[in-house]
């Protein structure tokens, strides 16, 4: 017959320690909490064995009396909280007063602090969670806390820490994410005898963030206060030329948490803008009122509820579209070839600048625009010619007349297609006059659009830009019900396998909405009676294709969301205009107007740039005018 027994209480602390305690990192983790909770300015931690030997964390906090000192390792003591309504607003760290006796009955620990004002201090010894001891001693303000052995009593624990090496990555990540938090706080972190890092305090997150990270031209702020809510923080950028996966720090007031709240808030905020699968890296610290938060979910204090979960959620998610949507243009730095002497400043000829002219170097995209050519290989390999003083593009002759400001010079013969200044992409304004006009003088090789602006000069890939125009026309007018459709005169017969053609039978309505009419023909073929009003007969069997493929390899459980954004991204980029297309200043114009209509001018649903910038920093610096 089964028995209810009563545990010891050695082993149910033993046993409770487990869920705060699950290795060194979580160890450090609350100890550190504890030092920032006292006023620490300054926390150095030690390891020896990745933690398992020993952890030591000295603070230079407001240290403890003998008697508090004493009372810091019993079960449920602590100075954060006395009452049940103070749950309800937690503004400390740390506040269950589980953390010292759990890491003491499972380890040898030694507590040593001393309060400021006071003669002496107090060293407070359990080992294993016997009683404790305490003695006398002469310290310095502040306090030490030593853990020695930990899990030494607790094999089944201990068998499944990792490598000391990997324990100590553990102890590293978990206090450069706290350090991301505090940056008026210094952090010190030595595994044996190599020190991980050393931060010395700074004044503010940007700066902590660079000790961390370097530089980072990849990262885009974020700023947003709304509701009662502030969001800050760094993410990254759509247009980043980097891993789309990367780390994600979360804070709420400043306590590193995993909320699945905040992070479906991330994913919608990239998704909007581009159907690129990704993981994106961000630093976000959000703050709210400590009445709006619960943080006393888990032991660990990992997982927090939110009061008003949806207006978190909307507050992250349009706090990031706004970052997003307002990134600088990525810029092009331009550099002489690998072995190519260095440029020497004050000197007329620039050693490197001609060997970097050729086609293989980061010039010749640029410089072949300005540059002669004898003929051009357009579709198909044949050679077109040029018109004389065309210099390899087709770029307009811009107007050389007297006193004429070269802001406002306009390309010959589009006199009346050059929008005004309100109406054009471009970056700001050096005057602030607001944004200043993005003036195209041509395209490079029919693919590429050249313009420029006070600021410099920018490259702008025609497709992609096409493709982004038309993709938020696309999703807008989804909203709004479904796109136009028109019926083929003469229905298309495509065969796909079985794979493709289940995955459109699936999404047979979401493709309605956008305007295609797909339905089995028998066999392995399908047959496409209609397709969106601004796709040619000629793309429409690419883009089933191309659909068929996406659907094909979204996940089960994918939602519908998805699915329409990948099929509205494949309708855009077939409907776009391709490389190779000669286009008329007149619509160079409109897809500069029109880009700048949009939310994310810098990426195109599938992730690839639109446009990069050469500064005119870059370029004064390479004809030495600085």
């Amino acid at each position: 017959m089964a028995r209810i027994n009563r545990l010891p209480p050695g082993l149910a602390n033993q046993i409770a320690a487990g869920e705060v305690v699950e290795r060194p990192a979580a160890a450090v983790k609350e100890l550190v909490e504890n030092a920032l909770d006292a006023g620490a300015v300054r926390v150095a931690v030690t390891l020896e064995l990745g933690g398992k030997r020993l952890i030591r964390v000295e603070d230079d906090g407001e240290g403890m009396t003998p008697a508090d000192a004493e009372v810091a390792v019993e079960r449920h003591a602590t100075s954060k909280i006395e009452n049940l309504e103070d749950l309800a607003a937690i503004a400390t760290l740390g506040f269950r007063g589980e953390a010292l006796p759990s890491i003491a009955s499972v380890s040898h620990l030694r507590l040593r602090t001393r309060i400021r004002g006071a003669s002496s201090g107090v060293e407070v010894a359990v080992d294993g969670g016997e009683p404790a001891r305490a003695t006398v001693a002469g310290l310095p303000v502040g306090t030490t806390v030593e853990v020695r052995d930990l899990f030494y009593n607790v094999p089944a624990r201990r068998k499944f820490l990792k490598s000391d090496g990997a324990e100590a990555g553990h102890v590293s990540r978990t206090l450069t994410q706290i350090a991301l938090a505090y940056p008026g706080v210094g952090f010190r972190v030595r595994s044996g005898p190599r020190t991980l890092f050393d931060y010395p305090p700074v004044a503010a997150f940007a700066d902590r963030f660079f000790q961390i990270y370097g530089d980072r031209p990849g990262l885009v702020e974020v700023r947003k206060e709304a509701a009662g809510m502030r969001l800050s923080g760094l993410a990254a950028a759509l247009a980043a030329d980097g891993p789309v996966r990367g780390p994600q720090h979360l804070f709420v007031n400043r306590r590193a948490v995993k909320d699945r709240t905040i992070l479906h808030a991330v994913n919608e905020a990239y998704s909007a803008a581009t159907i690129k699968p990704r993981s994106p890296e961000v630093h976000l610290f959000l703050e709210l009122p400590h009445d709006r938060v619960d943080v006393n979910v888990h032991p660990t204090k990992a997982e927090v509820r939110f009061l008003e979960q949806s207006l978190v959620h909307k507050v992250v998610r349009r706090g990031l579209a706004d970052a997003l949507g307002q990134e600088a243009v990525p810029e092009v730095t331009l550099s002489a070839p690998r072995g190519a002497p260095p440029v020497e400043p004050r000197v007329h000829a620039i050693p490197g600048i001609v060997a970097g002219m050729g086609a293989a170097s980061r010039w010749g995209p640029v410089t072949e625009v300005f540059r002669r050519r004898e003929g051009e290989t357009g579709r198909g390999g044949a050679v077109r010619d040029r018109p004389a003083g065309a210099e390899g593009a087709s770029v307009p002759h811009p107007s050389t007349e007297a006193g004429v400001p070269w802001d406002l010079v306009r390309p010959e013969g589009a006199a009346g297609a050059v929008p005004d200044s309100s109406e054009t992409p471009g970056a700001a304004d050096s005057t602030g006059g607001g944004p200043a006009p993005l003036i195209p003088l041509g395209q490079f090789r029919d693919t590429f659009i050249i313009a420029v602006d006070n600021d410099g000069v920018v490259i702008i890939d025609q497709h992609v830009a096409h493709e982004r125009i038309l993709y938020e026309q696309v999703t807008d007018r989804l909203t709004r019900g479904s796109l136009e459709s028109q019926r083929l005169l003469e229905p298309l017969l495509i065969a796909l396998p079985d794979g493709a053609r289940d995955a459109l039978a699936a999404h047979a309505e979401d493709l309605v909405r956008l305007g295609f009419e797909v339905e089995p023909f028998g066999g392995d073929s399908v047959r496409v009676a209609a397709v969106p009003a601004l796709m040619g007969r000629a793309e429409c069997e690419s883009a089933v294709r191309a659909m068929a493929e996406d659907l094909e390899g979204l996940d089960q459980g994918a939602v519908v969301g998805d699915a329409i954004g990948r099929i509205a991204a494949s309708t855009a980029c077939h409907a776009a205009v391709k490389a190779n297309d000669r286009l008329t200043m007149e619509k160079m114009t409109w897809l500069l107007q029109e880009l700048r209509r949009t939310a994310y001018s810098t990426v195109c649903p599938h992730g690839r740039p639109v446009l990069l910038r050469l500064t005119r920093q870059e370029l004064e610096k390479r004809f030495e005018r600085t």
